[in-house]
């Protein structure tokens, strides 16, 4: 058998420990199947002392993780400190710049940096590889990037973020409000204690500018990911939609036409009989629609120890066996820059949930502002009073440009009749 593939680890949290005991169950298979022994060198992290139920004493240890990018034994560097920037990033470009290969579960790092990141591993002849960055341990990066490789991909989305699902799939079984499910998340351990970057849809967003690059050829672009979260869905929200057919889950959305790069995150109503609506908890689901394969769907877990080492640990074999290319699919010279599309010409169906004053006129008053903008209502549904004497409205739209609605909840903002601001939700296409 060759000689070993040496690693060198930065960070050995959840991830980073969960790797070394991938290594140590397993050596003996992923030996077989990548050709020959990976094997750890060297080590870095903040506090030498914890226990990580690992021994790290038979490694290397490194103060500085980008020292490790010098480490005379290592062959591949391994990223699993985070951030996109500060000690992660100088990390990764020192260890291309020493002309070692690099694997990361970053997807900030990713996301804001890839396209310099890869151009250095082009120039160095080395891997760049990034499997863990986007839903755990789901080979969705390799699926596209290979499996999927003669295809025109048209469209590609799904719910990439295991706290919002998991938070949205509480609340429709208990009928819980957001706040209240979002404290026990935290309490599991499925949130932050700042839990913005999920909530908000930052995380998502990340990882959808990884998978719209690798599945269009374009240059990441994070910057114009339209970004939305679930903070302002509510328990109603999520009893309506299952009244209408439907299922509340945070989807990341993108497509390339002519018109440009469409980016999005944001919550949707998903039709029951499109399988996105079964995916439940803190599982994420990616679904990509290619030209002459038609419709992809990877599901997984999306985070955690074991799922993440898992997809870690496969590129390492990857980097093994000497199968490696470029980071998307295509050196990065043939990645396109492309314009931001008009999100606004997009044709579909909306959600619309209002809380408004109860009292005579206010549907005319919402009906007119709809018509004004061009909006066919499909349906129109008034709910009972709440404690403050406002009553819920919601509005189905017929297929129509977003603009409309856009300009329709626009005349309405300034209105006495509002409570409280709109609730606008996308409707997800079968």
């Amino acid at each position: 058998m060759s000689e070993p593939l040496r690693v060198a680890i930065a960070g050995l949290g959840t991830v980073g420990a969960g790797v070394i005991r991938l290594l140590d169950a397993n050596g003996e298979l992923i030996a077989r199947r990548a050709g020959r022994p990976i094997e750890v060198v060297a080590v870095s992290a903040r506090d030498r002392s914890k226990d990580r139920g690992v021994d790290i004493d038979r490694f290397d240890w490194v103060d500085d993780p980008t020292a490790l990018a010098r480490h005379p034994g290592a062959d591949v560097v391994v990223e699993l400190v985070g951030g996109a920037d500060g000690p992660a990033l100088a990390l990764a470009r020192a260890a291309l710049d020493a002309g070692k290969s690099f694997v990361t579960a970053n997807k900030a790092m990713i996301a804001h940096h890839g396209f310099s990141l890869a151009e250095a591993a082009e120039k160095a002849d080395v891997a760049l590889k990034f499997e863990a960055a986007v839903a755990g341990g789901i080979p969705v990066i390799k699926g596209l990037r290979e499996g999927a490789a003669a295809n025109a991909i048209t469209r590609v989305y799904g719910i990439l973020n295991g706290t919002c699902n998991y938070i949205l799939s509480k609340m429709e079984s208990d009928g819980s409000d957001f706040d209240a499910v979002l404290s026990e998340a935290q309490a599991l351990g499925y949130a932050e204690a700042d839990p913005s970057f999920d909530i908000d849809g930052v995380d998502a967003a990340h990882k959808l500018s990884i998978l719209a690059s690798l599945s269009f050829g374009t240059r990441p672009a994070f910057d114009d990911v339209a970004t939305g979260g679930v903070r302002h869905v509510v328990a109603a929200d999520i009893a309506e939609a299952a009244a209408l057919g439907y299922r509340v889950r945070l989807v990341g959305m993108a497509e390339a036409d002519a018109g440009g790069l469409f980016q999005r995150v944001h919550p949707y109503l998903v039709p029951l009989r499109h399988p996105l609506a079964h995916v439940s908890d803190s599982i994420n689901a990616v679904v990509a629609e290619g030209n002459y394969v038609g419709r992809l769907f990877f599901q997984g877990a999306g985070a955690g120890d074991g799922p993440t080492a898992s997809a870690v640990v496969a590129d390492l074999i990857d980097i093994a066996r000497g199968e490696f290319g470029p980071a998307y699919a295509m050196p990065v010279e043939s990645l396109t820059a492309q314009p931001v599309a008009d999100s606004g010409e997009r044709r579909g169906r909306a959600y619309v949930r209002l809380m408004v004053q109860d009292r005579v006129g206010v549907l005319a008053e919402i009906a007119a502002a709809m018509r004004d903008a061009g909006v066919s209502i499909e349906s129109l549904i008034q709910r009972g009073a709440a404690a403050d004497g406002s009553v819920m409205v919601v509005i189905v739209t017929h297929e129509g440009p977003e603009r409309c609605v856009a300009q329709a909840l626009e005349k309405l903002s300034g209105s006495p009749s509002l409570t409280g601001a709109p609730m606008w939700m996308y409707i997800l296409g079968e």
